[in-house]
């Protein structure tokens, strides 16, 4: 297997390297304290995967891709791991079907911390004797890795504990303060040729490069993102039973599935600020705030709103191009970037734009809340290489029918984001946190 090769080193010492592996693996631990060991083992839909899934399979990247390769005299702490808790690394070996990951009882949690242990304490041994460049580019992989691990972790889990009739509460409610509803302006952008893709400082998956030149037109970008209240008035317009609004592709979703609302909303009897509309979150079935970012939408629901209220506003609204986010994002300080709602900030859930706005006029929210849908198909760029071996399955073997999402959400820690950064997600996805920011021509 080949070591991947970013523009330079992500790490800067073996006390560093250290430091940061131990910190990444002690957050998914503490991700999992609320959880009990049936909450750990059952999986509520195919596309999610249990909470010991995760323990072990981010485990056994570092063991399968680091220890494997770098530990003198390696032994695998189970042979049969190496199937197990393989994701879709063909080059690897066989891997276990993923619809049936609940169905692995065996082994048992305990037995699966016992893993993470040892593993834990034999890469604190392997980095203690120094980290080349080599090790430390597969090492910052891992725990970037992982890092999304942990946000797939609590999504996977909202959706499980989503599915019980009592409303089960993973953290406690962190209450909304109150706040001035913050209207939508429209920030300009000039256009013109500009760069994108990952700069070359720090580490980069290899789908965020190579840097490439882009021509874009003038544009306008929504200085916020679109909230709960105003998709309200979209429902109650009718815009879940209108096919105008809607691609033919999303027109038979929503059909064929009944959707009428976003992911985790259910409407009862008391009368809320949102017609009496409550969702599922991590800290429990809450009333929809109007005036929150709208999260837990598919691709198919942001299009069909931007095409729904333009007609309203007799603009040509859309969904931004991830070069026209970028471009944006590009706008804006680190510090900018960073202010929005992480993993970090403890609360579980996206927050309205006023708690943590900073009067700029550039768009705000740019960073955490939501992962933002973009108009674009999730496809490599020009010139781009996936990397050598087993690792250059990560990216872009999934380059076919996705859509690329950008920004981060309140379940994405914090130093895992960049304003390069793409995740994507096919156009019916919604347990992920997503949600939506609308564009449009000049």
């Amino acid at each position: 297997m080949s070591t991947p090769t970013p523009q330079t080193s992500p790490t800067t010492g073996t006390a560093a390297s250290a430091s940061r592996f131990e910190a990444v693996r002690q957050q998914t631990l503490t991700l999992a304290v609320p959880l009990s060991e049936a909450d750990c083992q059952a999986q509520s839909m195919p596309d999610a995967s249990p909470t010991k899934w995760h323990l072990a399979h981010t485990t056994w990247f570092f063991e399968t891709f680091i220890l494997e390769r770098f530990e003198s005299g390696f032994q695998p702490f189970d042979p049969a791991f190496r199937m197990l808790f393989n994701s879709y690394y063909q080059g690897v070996g066989e891997a276990y079907p993923r619809p049936q990951r609940g169905l692995i009882t065996r082994p048992d949690l305990a037995k699966v911390r016992a893993y993470r242990a040892q593993v834990d304490a034999r890469m604190a041994a392997l980095l203690a004797h120094g980290a080349d460049n080599e090790l430390a580019v597969l090492l910052e992989l891992g725990l970037q890795h992982e890092q999304q691990h942990q946000e797939l972790l609590l999504t996977d889990i909202k959706h499980l504990l989503s599915c019980n009739p009592t409303n089960p509460v993973y953290h406690p409610q962190c209450p909304l303060p109150a706040v001035v509803p913050q209207p939508l302006r429209w920030c300009v952008f000039d256009g013109g040729i500009t760069e994108i893709g990952h700069a070359g400082e720090g580490f980069a998956f290899d789908n965020e490069t190579p840097r490439h030149a882009v021509l874009l037109q003038p544009y306008a970008m929504a200085s916020r993102l679109v909230t709960n209240g105003e998709w309200l008035t979209f429902m109650q317009a009718g815009g879940y039973a209108d096919s105008r609004w809607w691609m033919a592709a999303g027109w038979d979703w929503v059909r064929t599935q009944g959707i009428q609302a976003p992911l985790y909303w259910q409407q009862g009897q008391d009368m809320t600020p949102c017609d009496g509309w409550t969702h599922f979150t991590l800290h429990g079935r809450v009333p929809v705030d109007p005036d929150t970012p709208v999260v837990h939408i598919s691709w198919f629901e942001a299009d069909a709103y931007a095409r729904w209220l333009g007609t309203q506003t007799g603009e040509c609204l859309r969904l931004p191009t991830e070069a026209e986010w970028e471009h944006a994002a590009q706008r804006l300080s680190p510090a900018q970037q960073a202010s929005g709602n992480f993993l970090d900030n403890g609360t579980l859930h996206p927050v309205p734009l006023s708690c943590h706005a900073d009067g700029a006029s550039d768009p705000q929210q740019m960073g955490g809340d939501v992962w933002e849908w973009t108009a674009s198909p999730y496809t490599a760029y020009p010139g781009y290489r996936p990397w050598a071996g087993a690792v250059g399955e990560y990216n872009g073997k999934f380059m076919v029918d996705q859509m690329v999402l950008r920004g981060g959400s309140c379940a994405t820690p914090r130093d895992h984001i960049r304003s390069s950064y793409r995740n994507f997600f096919p156009t019916h996805s919604r347990w992920q946190f997503m949600g939506v920011r609308l564009a449009k021509d000049l």
